[in-house]
């Protein structure tokens, strides 16, 4: 209200200041100064939010939009699956200090929440403390400086931000701020099945077949839907070790009986396709590798390596029926889990000045930290705000958008990120620049579905003929053989 009450002064004008938020639908006679403005935060999840609750501890004002009804929205749509950092690692500091006065208490902090419990015992309530700084069912549509598209120099860095948006009841508006702080994350587009990164041929047709997220086998819909059917599961990170372990679990069931997965890898199997396992220092995440790995011993699905998809057709029943590059065909399966990352929306950025990797579509001064080719979600050196900035001052992607396609990302990353930025925009470099950040080491998020370094002699010499040259192969994890180099050069080396 504060930041809507300042913009009517400098525009001699009254705009909507209700609970929306700040709201220009005409043309106004001047632009505001900057200092009068808010700091627009692109997203209402856990890193959105506590860039909120940093910005109002530096005595500058938020104003957040998300596009969703509620906090946490896109956590919302995996509230089933349990998260494997625990509840110390998923708050942000000045988050809990906003909420301190509210009595709200940080749940145990060694216990483990669901995306469910994240959203509504902590997100949210962040959100009802942020009060009116917070829009719901607001799509950003669009970024630029005031009267500048981005070929424009001229007084370009003197003009604030443009911001237009859209209602959920499809009202355009557009407001002004003087730096935006993009955290809407990477949950709208995920991965498609195609190895080239485009969807296969006929993917798209067979939407009523596939999923790109991880099911909820507890909705009994959901479950009807899995229950005694053959699925491929395609991918390799941990959601992919979720929905197998999960449909492991079904087919163990009553219910269940008959219930198949084949595990779809563009690479082959290595001694890290499992994560960091016992010797992971975020115990949930190890278990969840080795949960996958018990689903393939164990039979519950199969292994098929080297296998990069270029169409999904359909049989006489009906069932899909995935066709590899060299024109290998799977078993038909009723259903498929696609799981191969996701990708930011740079869509509405259009209009500003961005320096972005080529590979990773992440700020080029941070992708090489972050580069899944080297780095695991423990390897990632601390970074703030020189990294994450770009040509265009005042714009920052941060949290999960901030790291592009790769899938290392963290929490703990995301509110160090925010904090280093919101102390920039104060005019506070010192703090700025003292970023500081120790994160837990595990092997599990490496690959992310870039092509990743052979781990073996064996795997390099099958490299050396060219990357995915073996054939695909269905192995048996089981088998002691199977985690060996040699049945590893045997599947390929390609990422899944």
């Amino acid at each position: 209200m504060l930041a809507a009450q300042a913009i009517d002064r400098c525009r001699n004008r009254i705009v909507d200041t209700g609970t929306r938020g700040v709201v220009v639908t005409a043309p106004t006679h001047h632009v505001p100064t900057a200092p009068a403005l808010p700091v627009v935060v692109v997203g209402a999840g856990p890193i959105g939010l506590a860039a909120a609750a940093h910005l109002i501890e530096r005595g500058l004002e938020p104003l957040v939009l998300e596009g969703g009804s509620s906090a946490g929205a896109a956590v919302r749509e995996w509230a089933h699956v349990r998260l494997f950092s625990p509840w110390a690692e998923v708050t942000d500091e000045a988050a809990e200090k906003l909420l301190a006065p509210t009595g709200w208490t940080r749940p145990d902090g060694a216990a483990y929440p669901t995306g469910g419990d994240w959203a509504e015992q902590y997100l949210q309530p962040l959100a009802d403390v942020l009060g009116d700084r917070v829009r719901f069912g607001t799509t950003v549509t669009g970024v630029s400086r005031a009267g500048r598209d981005r070929v424009v120099d001229t007084d370009r860095e003197d003009q604030p931000f443009v911001v237009h948006l859209r209602t959920v009841d499809g009202h355009e508006e557009r407001l002004h701020a003087r730096a935006v702080i993009d955290a809407s994350g990477t949950w709208t587009i995920p991965g498609p099945a195609g190895a080239s990164g485009l969807p296969a041929l006929g993917e798209r047709a067979a939407a009523d077949r596939i999923t790109y997220r991880v099911p909820d086998l507890n909705d009994p819909s959901v479950r009807a839907r899995y229950a005694g059917k053959h699925t491929a599961v395609v991918g390799s990170g941990a959601s992919a070790f979720t929905a197998l372990a999960q449909l492991a679990d079904l087919a163990q069931s009553d219910d269940g009986i008959g219930t198949k997965a084949v595990w779809v890898l563009r690479r082959g199997i290595s001694g890290s396709t499992f994560g960091g396992g016992e010797a992971d220092q975020l115990p949930a995440r190890g278990a969840l590798g080795l949960a996958a790995k018990a689903a393939v011993d164990q039979g519950y699905a199969e292994a098929v390596t080297g296998f990069r998809t270029d169409a999904v057709e359909r049989d006489g029943d009906g069932r899909l029926v995935l066709v590899g590059e060299d024109g290998q065909r799977l078993e038909p399966v009723d259903e498929a889990i696609v799981l191969t990352g996701f990708r930011p929306d740079l869509s509405f950025l259009s209009e500003v000045r961005l320096d972005l990797d080529v590979r990773l579509q992440a700020p080029i001064e941070l992708a090489p930290l972050i580069d899944p080719n080297q780095h695991s979600c423990g390897t990632v050196y601390p970074h703030g705000h020189r990294e994450l900035s770009h040509p265009e001052q005042g714009v920052y992607l941060v949290g999960m958008k901030s790291y592009g396609r790769a899938p290392t990302f963290l929490a703990l990353t995301g509110y160090e990120q925010v904090r280093s930025v919101v102390a920039a925009l104060a005019g506070d470099l010192d703090s700025a620049d003292r970023v500081e950040l120790t994160l837990p080491e595990t092997g599990v998020c490496k690959g992310g579905g870039l092509l990743s370094t052979p781990e073996t002699e064996a795997e390099a010499e099958a490299a050396a003929g060219g990357c995915c040259a073996p054939a695909p192969a269905l192995v048996e994890i089981g088998a002691p053989a199977a985690t060996t180099g040699e049945t590893t050069a045997a599947g390929g080396c390609c990422g899944s």
